[in-house]
């Protein structure tokens, strides 16, 4: 399919990773170069599930870290619905400031899921609930630098990857190299699309920074989350290349077919696909969460 975008590699941003141990999720503040100016990706509200208690000390750590630099932030962006982790996306916004992104088909993870958890009229599946919808090759500036959008579905069917100067954040789309591949089992998730998503992130430059949204630390390494297009190509596991399409498909198909549902699936799905918001409140100022049954 080809980039959308000539990728700039003179551009090289400064880039914060931040690792939630609870959901093995790595949030991000990406600094422009150029400016004080910053975007914060794929953020997490904590959860104790077994409470229903939510809380902020994930974001907290992001907010303190850009109060106490100065930054400005510009662009709080969603890689894609996140099924293991919930976004504090609008909880920095209100503290903050910036503008929330996401990929168009937002739309179609609303439809399906409003339709799973049963949700009235009053839940809008048009994706007003961010600021911005990414279409594929868009592109939205953070101080001097440009950052580039690509519509990499297969996990999700609104998976994007965000690429900033030498810097792609890739979502779900890859693990690193011992790692592999996201799942593709989800609804509106397709094995054979990850694959040809994947291959297109591998089209940039093979001294890229990919950045992962998720590491487990296989075989008991130490957690990682930064490796390049070059170390992506030659290793990865399950799209390496040499490793065709129906290979792929094959391995992630059975190996999809053993896993159960992440632990947050059911609260993640419903809070993300409102832009990080929760439910509305009923009519005695109460919030709840819905567990569909058998349907998942």
């Amino acid at each position: 399919m080809g980039l959308p975008f000539t990728p700039d590699l003179s551009v090289k941003p400064k880039v914060i990773g931040f690792f939630d141990e609870a959901t093995n999720t790595i949030s991000y503040v990406v600094k422009d170069p150029g400016s004080d100016a910053c975007a914060v990706i794929d953020t997490v509200m904590d959860i104790d599930y077994a409470a229903g208690r939510l809380t902020f000390d994930s974001a907290d750590r992001i907010i303190k870290l850009i109060e106490e630099q100065g930054l400005k932030i510009e662009w709080i962006i969603e890689t894609h619905v996140h099924a293991d982790h919930l976004s504090a996306a609008p909880y920095i916004q209100e503290r903050l400031g910036g503008r929330m992104g996401i990929g168009e088909n937002i739309t179609i993870v609303q439809d399906t899921f409003g339709k799973i958890f049963n949700e009235g009229t009053e839940f809008q599946r048009d994706g007003s609930q961010f600021d911005r919808l990414f279409g594929d090759g868009d592109s939205y500036r953070v101080g001097t630098m440009t950052v580039h959008v690509m519509h990499t579905p297969g996990h999700t069917p609104a998976c994007m990857t965000h690429v900033a100067g030498d810097a792609a954040f890739v979502g779900d789309t890859l693990f690193m190299p011992d790692g592999g591949s996201a799942r593709a089992d989800f609804p509106g998730g397709d094995a054979r699309m990850l694959y040809r998503s994947i291959r297109r992130v591998l089209e940039l430059p093979d001294e890229t920074r990919l950045f992962m949204c998720h590491d487990y630390g296989p075989n008991g390494r130490d957690i990682r989350w930064e490796t390049t297009v070059k170390d992506e190509r030659e290793h990865n596991i399950h799209a390496r290349d040499g490793i065709g399409e129906d290979d792929f498909v094959e391995m992630r198909e059975g190996r999809d077919a053993t896993l159960a549902m992440p632990r947050l699936i059911i609260p993640s799905l419903q809070v993300n696909m409102r832009g990080g918001r929760l439910p509305e409140k009923d009519k005695d100022g109460k919030t709840f969460l819905k567990v569909p049954i058998n349907e998942l």
